[in-house]
Order: structure tokens, then sequence, then C-alpha cells
């Protein structure tokens, strides 16, 4: 046992290492830590040239006039099979004939085992493995493949994931300097055209129009992750969970294997992939169906670093806005359309930490939720909803190509940046949303006829704080919490007491007092014994630290009972002078 010492004078905290191997996640977080002393210029931004399309007022809008189209960036980028121009399957069809006119086949076929000529049922989870497996074993002169086994599902099934990157040079992955990319599809098993789509790209990525991306760019691609759901058609996971919210607490495996993915690969883009529910509206007269062939929206918790959200909005979700728009495909922002009485109102995407594309925002990561219209349309469509999700997705691996030194300038300005500003300034707790009115179009089920007509608009693109907390020095945690252990699995660096000692905790009894306050804290000395942990907020993934332990939330570890009994967790605001167990 030693007393350790402070990093640097900007960074207050100690720094040490754990004598439990089980909680030292994958990434040198102690190096980073150090590292935050230095200072990392921002790269250059776009002055012009970058532009979001609006939603078309047609489906007949062709591509902007006054930009040039550039056919490699745009043109479809799947290896065209031959097949029948007809609707693969039995299409479960809930759609009038007029209806469909709006959607019609795109340019090129796709042929996953679940997307053939007459086929009913959607790609087996043993068809996926050996799609994967193929894949992997097939000889490329430029490529690698390689299948991963995360794991089983809840039921026992494989999580599979297939990791892709170029020959040249012979590195590794994760040492050959590219970025890497992570694709993830149907984590709600009702979400088929999302894996189908995923193992178009995983094709094309190996073998396909999309290989030679792979000089520049790593892609990660779990193409199902809850397979079970895909099974039964299931939205939740076998036990009901709903996935995409299970990435903060961990409580599936499914979500633990993402996590290990994240920790292992340290992906700088996440596109977390889905299909929309196509249900009717009613409206004054009439019933109204979605019209957008793709919903998109970046990461949008409180608390993600400012240049994390503008090299998501201009270095990605815009041209992917682009691509969609010269493919023929209408986009719009990822919302919820409700109606009350004939008034319309549409929800964007929530701020919740908990999902895969607020937490990668959190976790200073670009990422972006993408969505096709889809969701309750049996195999109506299957060809145009997959072929967007290519599109969209090509788009993305495009970007990141394009944009992979600003990548680095930016993640690691901001890696530093969030660690430096430990016991500094303000966390937000809790936001609220902006709300606006937007013009968005909807097709009568009836005629078929498309009508723009204007909502409410609840964004959580812009956020206003509704109680903030100053930004703590830290958080201990009780020896029998299991939150240090669902911590450690998220990345973070957890650090356990070797000796006894007293740290100046803060407390904010009565929980929040008003929109826009900050509660009246109450500060103790506590005395923290041997055994329990420290979680320090000097460190790149302080912001998710935040989300989980800051009190006062539904999606916190204290909300969703991880935290064990009242008492286990306290806000640490002084420096701790303590005596921690080293690694091996």
């Amino acid at each position: 046992m030693k007393l350790l010492p402070r990093p640097c004078a900007a960074h207050t905290h100690p720094s040490t290492r754990l004598a439990r191997r089980w909680l030292i996640p994958a990434s040198a977080v102690t190096a980073l830590l150090l590292a935050a002393c230095a200072s990392t210029p921002l790269p250059p931004w776009p002055s012009q040239g970058a532009r979001v399309v609006p939603p078309p007022h047609s489906r007949a809008q062709a591509a902007q006039p006054d930009r040039p189209t550039d056919q490699a960036r745009t043109s479809p980028v799947t290896t065209p099979v031959a097949g029948p121009e007809d609707q693969p399957g039995a299409a479960t069809l809930i759609e009038s004939a007029a209806v469909a006119t709006h959607f019609p086949e795109p340019p090129v076929r796709y042929d996953t085992p679940g997307l053939q000529t007459h086929r009913r049922a959607w790609t087996t989870n043993a068809e996926l493995s050996q799609w994967l497996d193929e894949l992997a074993n097939a000889p490329g002169d430029r490529t690698s493949a390689q299948a991963i086994d995360l794991g089983p599902s809840q039921n026992g099934t494989p999580l599979l994931a297939l990791a892709l990157s170029g020959t040249i040079g012979d590195k590794p992955l994760l040492s050959n300097g590219r970025p890497t990319v992570l694709l993830v599809g149907q984590q709600h098993g009702d979400e088929p055209g999302s894996s189908e789509a995923l193992l178009v790209m995983a094709r094309e990525l190996s073998q396909g129009l999309l290989a030679p991306m792979l000089e520049r760019i790593n892609v990660i691609i779990v193409p199902r992750a809850n397979p079970d759901g895909a099974s039964t058609g299931s939205h939740a996971t076998s036990d009901g969970t709903d996935l995409d919210h299970d990435h903060l607490a961990l409580r599936t495996p499914e979500a633990r294997a993402i996590a290990q993915l994240i920790r292992t690969y340290r992906p700088a883009v996440i596109a977390d992939v889905h299909e929309y529910p196509v249900q009717a509206i009613d409206m004054a007269g009439m019933k109204g169906l979605p019209s957008y062939d793709v919903l998109a929206q970046p990461a949008t918790a409180a608390n993600i670093p400012e240049f994390v959200n503008k090299a998501a909005l201009e270095w990605f979700v815009q041209p992917l806005f682009n691509s969609l728009e010269d493919s023929g495909l209408t986009h719009e922002w990822l919302h919820t359309l409700t109606a009350d009485q004939g008034a319309l109102a549409a929800q964007t995407g929530d701020a919740q930490p908990d999902s895969l594309r607020n937490l990668g925002g959190l976790s200073n990561t670009v990422s972006l939720v993408i969505a096709s219209r889809g969701a309750g349309l049996g195999r109506a469509h299957i060809q145009r909803r997959v072929h967007s999700l290519v599109v969209a997705l090509t788009s993305v691996l495009r970007s990141t190509a394009d944009r992979s030194g600003d990548l680095r300038q930016v993640q690691t300005y901001v890696t530093r940046d969030v660690a430096s500003k430990a016991c500094q300034g303000l966390i937000t707790v809790q936001a609220s949303p902006t709300v606006s009115e937007r013009d968005l179009g909807l097709i009568n089920e009836t005629s078929g006829e498309l009508t723009r007509l204007k909502v409410q608009w609840t964004s959580t693109a812009t956020l206003h704080p509704e109680l903030q907390r100053p930004r703590p020095c830290g958080y201990w945690l009780s020896a029998d919490s299991a939150a240090a252990q669902h911590l450690a699995w998220l990345g973070l660096q957890v650090m356990r007491i070797a000796e006894g000692g007293s740290v100046l905790t803060e407390s904010f009894p009565g929980g929040p007092s008003g929109v826009g306050s900050t509660p009246q804290a109450v500060r103790t000395t506590t005395d923290v014994p041997a055994g329990s942990y420290f979680v320090g907020m000097n460190q790149p993934l302080a912001n998710v630290a935040a989300a989980a332990l800051e009190p006062g939330t539904p999606f916190s570890y204290q909300g969703t009972g991880i935290l064990g009994e009242p008492g286990a967790s306290a806000r640490v605001i002084n420096n701790p002078t303590l005596v921690f167990d080293e690694s091996e």
C-alpha cells in the first residue's frame, strides 16, 4: 500500500491503479488522465459547403439543382443481384395501393437470406451466424473479417459481431490507427429491416463495393443485438427489457455485450440502426401515415461536450441528409407523432442517457440513431427500407473516412477537456426540450395524398437546464454496491480504497426546489472504510459517471436500484487524500 501522488496541477485527484483486475477498463484511462495536462488545438471547422437539407414537399422532388451530384457519393453502393422485380415474400400490406406509390422499388435488389424471393421469414439466427462465418472465412486480398462471439443472449443464442479492417501493413485492427465505426442493428426484435441492412453492409465491406473504405476505417457490425426478440418478433428482450434503454444500467447480457465491444474497440462513431413504427394518426377528418424513408438524430443528452455535438451535426448528419436526398429518399429528424383531438404534436428522440445513442455522446463519441420507415409494415417495401438504410450507413462510413483526422483531434481535445473539469462549474441533472412548430409530411391513408401539416415540435436538439449542481470531484460507493462493477463495464476507472479515511461529501435533501434552481447543499465529513470505492471525475468518461451516480433521476443507479441501500453512494467535493489498492 502507498499514498498515490496527484497527476498534475490541473487535476488534483489521485491518479491510481486497482488491485482487482475485474475493475480495470479495457481502455488506458490513466494514460488519458495524464495526457489531459497538455493542450490540443481543435480542428478547423468548415466555413462553407455544409448544409442541412429541409424535408422535401414532394417525393418527386429531385436533388437540389444548385449542388452538382457526385455519383461516387450518392449512387447505390451495393452490388446488384439478379432476381424478379416483384416484392420478395408474401407482404403483409397495411397500406393502400395509393399509399404504396410513394415508395417505389429501389434501383438495386438485396439478397440476404431473409430477402430472398417468395421468402416469408426473416433471416434466422442460424442463417445470420452462417452469413458472418462465411464472410470471415472468405479469402480477401485487401480486407480482413473476423467473426466475434460476444457470449449468449438470455435464451442462449450467440450474440455475434463482425470486425472488418483493411490488410494494408498487416496491422491488427486495434493498432492500425484508423477510426472505428460501430454499427448496431435490431436492438428491437420487431425491426427486422435493420439487421437485413447490416448483413448487406457486412458483405459489401468484406467483398463488395464498400471494401476500399477499409483502407481508411475499421468497422464493427452487430447485425442483431436482440436475437431472442428477433426470433419471436418481440420488441423487448426475453425478460421484457427495452434493450435500447439498458446501456447505462447494463442489466442484460445483450447490453453488456455491446459495452464490451465499445471498451475493446473504442469506436470513434456509433450508428444505432432501427426501423420506426408506421401507424395511422387520427387527424381532422382523415388518418395520416408517416411519409419519411429515414428518421435520424445525433445524441441529445445533457452534458454531451459541445464539440462532439458540432462534429455529429456538421460532419455526419448533414452529409447523411444530403445523401438520402440525392438518392430520392426522404428524411426527417427522429420523432414520434401523436394527435389529441386533431391537434398534432411531435417529440424528437429523448434526452435520457440510457440509450446507446445518448450514452455514446456522453462517452465523447459521435453517435447517431438511424431508423427506416418499417416497423409494423410486415414485408411491405422491404427492399426500399433496406436500401434507405444502406444509403444512410454508407454516408456515415464515408464521413468517418473523410474526417478521420478531424475526429481524432476533436476527441483528443474533448477527452482531456472533460477530465480537466472535475470540481469545477456545473453539471446538468435535469433539462427540458425546446418547443416550437414544424411542418411534417403525412400521407392520407385512403387517398394517398401527401399533405404537409404544422405540428407542435418538441425537440431535444436544444435543451434548457432545469436542475444543475456543482460538478463534484468524484463519487464514493460502498463496498457492497453493484454499481462499481457496472461502472467498470462502462469503461470507467473505479478505485478500491485500501485504508479508511475521510472525505467531504455533499447531499441535496428534499430534491429539486424548482426549475433552473440549485437546491441548497448539505455538506458533511464522511468516514469511508477500506474496501469501498472512489470514482473520480478527472477522467474522460466523467459525464457517464454523473449520469449514473447523480441522484434524483429515474435512470440513475439510485433510481434503478443498482446502488442498493440509501447511503451507498455520496458526492465527493474535495480532493481526497486516500490510500488505494495498486494493481499487480
